[in-house]
């Protein structure tokens, strides 16, 4: 990898990773509000879903797919409202009463398996991300080699590593305020509510991306 990119362009890539990671978003925003609600756990399994889906972003950038989600609004709408419509959908069930948001499981790795899934879906169904890999990735390649692709694949991977440390610092953080929440009967009633309005939130957000 060192022989592939300079020393210089991975400090370079890594810290711009992290800052980015860390500006407040609707991935790490979301992260952060099911750690404090059900637990670092469920953070991270959503974390572990979120980066999963960066994978693929990284592999289209590559081969130069996501160049459609520049140049065709409806592919770029089209991929927008479906991904807009599951988080309302997640909203819908949310609210439902003596549901949980893993449409009814309870035991632990079938809620761990749910909230990984959600991860993937709601990162690759985020026209956002694929123009951000797109516009961000390339400016760290050297051109003058031959191996673009591979310069890519390893960006994309220190990016998704980055990310990943720094949700699951986020998660483990956020998780403290999980006992705190619980301790109270009003709070506790509402955590469904509060997890719908966040769905919503982030639903109305992606709505309102525009190409």
């Amino acid at each position: 990898m060192f022989e592939i990119l300079s020393t210089e362009t991975i400090i370079a890539f890594v810290t711009a990773s992290v800052v980015l990671s860390l500006v407040p978003g609707p991935d790490n925003i979301f992260v952060m509000s099911h750690s404090a609600l059900k637990g670092w756990r469920i953070g991270f399994y959503t974390t572990l879903g979120l980066c999963t889906g960066l994978i693929a972003h990284t592999v289209l950038v590559a081969i130069g797919v996501s160049v459609i989600f520049q140049t065709s609004a409806i592919a770029f709408n089209g991929l927008k409202i479906i991904g807009a419509f599951y988080l309302l959908y997640l909203a819908w069930l949310s609210v439902q009463k003596n549901k949980e948001l893993n449409l009814g499981r309870t035991d632990k790795d079938n809620t761990n398996r749910s909230y990984y899934f959600t991860g993937v879906i709601m990162n690759l169904t985020n026209p956002k991300v694929a123009l951000f890999f797109l516009v961000f990735l390339p400016q760290f390649v050297n051109t003058s080699n031959d191996n673009v692709s591979i310069q890519i694949f390893l960006l994309g991977l220190l990016f998704i590593l980055s990310a990943l440390c720094v949700f699951t610092s986020i998660a483990y953080l956020a998780s403290f305020l999980e006992d705190i929440l619980k301790k109270s009967n009003t709070i506790n009633k509402n955590l469904n509510i509060l997890a719908a309005l966040i769905y919503f939130a982030l639903a109305i957000n992606l709505f309102f991306v525009t190409f």
